[in-house]
């Protein structure tokens, strides 16, 4: 069974309150679910101490180690970010600062830890920026080994300087539904190619 690891990279620290991200990631991980992937619980990243830096462990106190361990441990990443000043949020960024250490990790092939792996992403904002954001996440995920199936984003953005939130609204849109489902067939199609044949590497 294939298996999708979700983080939230909402500004919000407390788990229980309410994130637009989280509500995007759900709309993702029923359309895995109807694809037979098992989704495991989304961690947001800001209810943990996962300390700046570009190793994957910073030392006494970094809960990076044992997130990392989970992200690597699933077939899928979804990567969920909020939009801020037209951009991807600063945790998202944190999280890829943190798998630079992939670069030097690589096995007696020249395999990152995360090749053979897919990630996408679930991309919420109040303003413009849905395309900037993913650029920057797919690129970065790219560079330290992650594999980005067609179609990756499943985003949605309210007018600018609006007061609705995605989490607000009484139902998903039809194209993000539609958009969902299309990211959810794809990611699953190729992670499991990627699963049952993986990257050779160099050897």
């Amino acid at each position: 069974m294939l298996t999708a690891q979700p983080l939230n990279c909402t500004l919000k620290r407390g788990k229980g309150e309410p994130s637009s991200t989280d509500a995007m990631i759900a709309v993702l991980a029923e359309q895995l679910a109807a694809q037979g992937v098992e989704v495991a619980d989304t961690i947001r990243i800001a209810a943990h101490n996962v300390l700046p830096g570009v190793t994957s462990d910073e030392g006494e106190g970094d809960d990076w180690p044992a997130i990392r361990e989970k992200i690597l441990a699933a077939d899928i990443l979804i990567l969920g970010t909020p939009i801020w000043m037209g951009q991807a949020g600063s945790v998202a960024k944190r999280v890829l600062e943190r798998m630079d250490a992939f670069l030097s990790e690589t096995d007696d092939c020249g395999r990152m830890p995360s090749y053979s792996k897919v990630a996408v992403a679930a991309i919420v904002g109040n303003e413009d920026g849905a395309h900037a954001a993913s650029a920057q996440l797919f690129q970065s995920l790219n560079d330290v080994g992650w594999t980005i199936p067609a179609v990756a984003a499943c985003y949605w953005v309210g007018e600018a300087m609006g007061s609705t939130d995605f989490k607000d609204l009484e139902q998903t849109p039809d194209k993000v539904l539609e958009t969902a489902r299309m990211v959810a067939g794809n990611a699953a199609h190729l992670a499991g190619v990627l699963k049952a044949r993986a990257y050779p590497g160099q050897a």
